[in-house]
């Protein structure tokens, strides 16, 4: 897992996860890492674990990774452009 997520953090997604009935996990190939320390976390805790997805990281015309802490351009926001969900899923790599 990355050094820089604290273990209470895989903890309360865990938990998380299971309250919501979470069922599918889509995020960033740069949190690979942390599925493994989630999905030993949910066995351990008897949790059914959720399907899990990892796409490649989507980039910026400056090569900087795209984040909500940064303010980048989000899914509402494409939408409310006009970016038909073909594109998306093309930007994402499915």
């Amino acid at each position: 897992a990355r050094r820089d997520i604290p273990t209470s953090y895989h903890l309360a997604v865990a938990l998380d996860d299971a309250l919501q009935g979470v069922s599918h996990v889509v995020r960033g190939q740069d949190l690979y890492s942390a599925t493994e320390v989630q999905r030993l976390l949910q066995e351990l805790l008897g949790l059914s674990p959720p399907r899990y997805f990892h796409h490649r990281l989507i980039l910026g015309p400056d090569g900087r990774k795209l984040s909500k802490s940064f303010k980048d351009t989000g899914l509402a926001a494409l939408r409310e452009a006009g970016v038909s969900p073909q594109d998306v899923k093309r930007l994402l790599g499915l």
